[in-house]
């Protein structure tokens, strides 16, 4: 024990309490030496890089100052220390700044992610790699794999073959997912794919398998805090209908009344905010990469799905939707929507109450019971009120396709599914009824002079070439023929995404909603003319916007907002006048009157300044050095040197302030 206790392991003890202390000094010096280069340098960076151009400097410095000249001896003048210490401390600084902007030249900021990032990034990698996986065997099961090969592929030539590949495709779709589901009904909706396809598509609307009751049980008693024996008087355990996001059970309240109860399917959530990732992820890709993708903007088109899909999510959003859609509707007849229950809806749980009535799709009897005036005018009254939803109230059923409408047994139509509702403000709904007039005019000029105020235009548009296209597809497809409008819709959209015309997204889903409708409408009435209806509706809402009740309330409304300008006005003529009459008008036009213009003159001004000074630093260095030595500071060193050193190294500083300033600003502008 005596062995243990004496001199020798205290003298362990001393020592690794030493090291210790110089460790930590040391990696104190650093990270105060580090933070002092990157203040020097003028740009936030981050700090492993700027340790890691510390180290460097550190250990780089004295070793070309050693290079250059002998190290003093601790006896010799204290001038001589002082001055290789600056000499060490300007070098030793001069090189990390080197080494920092080297490191952000070849590695920029932001390019490498932190360790919290990196480890959140292999996870959601290997979730990506299992999903990816999932999606790869998804398609093998079903046939698919061959075409992700690329090239032309047989077997696809003949009506049966494709619909034999249109059922695959569905089958897959179902079987990858709630995503790939929202996906697959959005092309249902189109009329420029292959008619099979929309066929078999359009069954994604209603044909998803149904949920066991035990996991709809355990959904309910998790979001409405009970066992749905004690929320509800009754519930039926079988489904009415199945979905991809949910399933409805029909119900009844404790107070008598017949609802029904939507209820989400487990495990939603999580699966679309992978697919929702993966789809994000090569949108951003293929707009960094492709000219077509950042032209059409095709990241914010997946990012407007994304937003609607995690809207329809969250049933508290479909419950106000429907308020406000039921507002909406105030005043006209034969179309309804349900009302909701807002005690019982949670974000995963709607309940609503229950409308009699059957699907369009399985309607057929129904529709033929009454008559074809009858169907006529229901057709008729359906196109008025989704128009009017789009152009006058702004806030519209997205995609109101035959399993989204029930027909009862007097003809009323109610509307379901408002999870996720489309909506204008007032000067895209103003844009959106100039281009529906222009079309009905068929103005190859008023159409596009329309169709430009819509789009979002590219810094160079070929207006001329525009109008002759839009001219050409007017003349092909023009006609009183309903058929017409499907191909002259799917004709423009080509001519705009041809000519590098972006969408906004609501405008895209208001378009979406009346190409939806055509089919909706022909399956209502199949002699039902579109272009005629819609014609009638223009001149239905021109002779309403001229009557004299609804002259007399634009007047109204535009003079409230004119009184105040009015009252302004004399007094401002006035002091116009008095200007005009001794000589003191004056017309005064700011310049750099925009704040980017501002920070671009003045971030284009520092820079030049700094280039000035660091040349004119730099070359007043070279001229001390060739007129070196000087009146002498020591016996080996001149004031020109000390002065030339230090211009040397003001002159290297601003220079590597200016390089950094230059790549972060190249990063920043690749990067947008």
């Amino acid at each position: 024990m005596s062995h243990h206790g004496g001199p020798p392991y205290r003298e362990r003890v001393v020592d690794v309490l030493g090291a210790q202390l110089y460790a930590w000094s040391a990696l104190i010096a650093l990270l105060l030496f580090a933070l002092f280069v990157r203040r020097v340098i003028g740009v936030r960076l981050g700090l492993p890089r700027t340790l890691l151009a510390a180290a460097v400097g550190i250990t780089l410095g004295p070793a070309l100052v050693t290079g250059m000249m002998p190290v003093p001896d601790p006896s010799s003048d204290t001038l001589d220390l002082l001055l290789y210490t600056a000499l060490l401390s300007v070098v030793t600084l001069v090189v990390a700044m080197f080494a920092l902007a080297a490191i952000e030249m070849l590695v920029p900021n932001g390019s490498l992610p932190g360790p919290v990032s990196t480890v959140r990034g292999l996870r959601g990698r290997a979730r990506r790699t299992r999903r990816y996986l999932r999606i790869l065997r998804v398609l093998a099961q079903h046939g698919l794999a061959r075409f992700l090969r690329g090239g032309r592929h047989r077997g696809v030539a003949t009506p049966e073959d494709r619909r034999a590949l249109a059922r695959s495709v569905r089958r897959a779709m179902e079987d990858a997912g709630v995503t790939f589901v929202k996906l697959g009904q959005q092309l249902g909706t189109r009329r420029d794919i292959p008619p099979e396809f929309v066929a078999e598509l359009s069954r994604l609307q209603d044909d998803a398998d149904p949920l066991p009751w035990p996991a709809v049980e355990a959904v309910l008693t998790a979001e409405l805090g009970a066992p749905p024996t004690q929320v509800f008087a009754s519930i039926e355990q079988e489904p009415l209908a199945s979905a991809s996001v949910a399933q409805v059970h029909a119900a009844r309240t404790t107070a008598g009344r017949a609802v029904v109860v939507k209820v989400q399917r487990p495990g939603i959530g999580s699966q679309v905010a992978g697919d929702l990732d993966i789809l994000d992820r090569l949108a951003r890709t293929l707009t960094a990469r492709t000219a077509w993708a950042r032209h059409l903007g095709l990241a914010d088109l997946v990012a407007g799905f994304a937003a609607a899909l995690r809207e329809e999510l969250d049933f508290r959003v479909e419950r106000d939707n429907l308020a406000t859609v039921a507002a909406g509707l105030e005043g006209s007849d034969g179309i309804v929507v349900p009302a909701a229950d807002p005690d019982l809806c949670t974000a995963r749980v709607l309940v609503m109450e229950h409308l009699a009535g059957t699907p369009l799709g399985a309607a057929g009897p129904v529709l033929a019971r009454l008559g074809e005036d009858r169907r006529r005018a229901i057709a008729e009254n359906l196109l008025h009120v989704v128009v009017d939803q789009v152009v006058a109230h702004g806030v519209f059923h997205v995609d109101l396709h035959p399993g989204n409408l029930l027909v009862a047994d007097d003809g009323t139509l109610a509307m379901l599914d408002l999870g996720s509702v489309g909506r204008l403000g007032s000067r895209a709904r103003d844009q959106l009824v100039l281009l529906l007039a222009a079309l009905a005019t068929a103005d190859s000029v008023a159409v596009t002079d329309a169709l430009l105020e819509v789009v979002d235009r590219p810094d160079v548009v070929d207006e001329h070439r525009i109008e002759q296209e839009v001219g050409e597809i007017l003349a092909r497809y023009a006609g009183p023929s309903a058929a017409q409008a499907a191909p002259a819709m799917a004709a423009l959209f080509q001519l705009v995404a041809r000519h590098r015309l972006g969408i906004p997204p609501q405008v895209a889903a208001a378009f979406r909603t009346l190409a939806t409708l055509e089919g909706t409408l022909q399956v209502i009435c199949d002699e039902y003319d579109l272009v005629d209806g819609a014609r009638r509706y223009a001149e239905r809402s021109a002779h309403r916007a001229a009557s004299p009740r609804e002259v007399r309330a634009t007047l109204e409304s535009e003079l409230v907002g004119l009184v105040p300008v009015l009252r302004r006005l004399p007094r401002r003529i006035d002091r116009i006048t008095d200007a005009v009459e001794h000589g003191r008008l004056q017309v005064g036009v700011r310049l750099l009157a925009d704040p980017a213009d501002r920070r671009f003159v003045t971030r284009l001004w520092h820079q030049a300044l700094l280039v000035v000074l660091a040349c004119t630093a730099g070359l007043m260095s070279v001229a001390l050095y060739l007129a070196a030595p000087g009146p002498m500071v020591t016996d080996a060193v001149g004031i020109f040197h000390v002065l030339g050193t230090a211009l040397l190294g003001g002159s290297v500083i601003l220079v590597m302030r200016l390089l950094v300033v230059i790549f972060r600003g190249a990063d920043d502008e690749d990067a947008g």
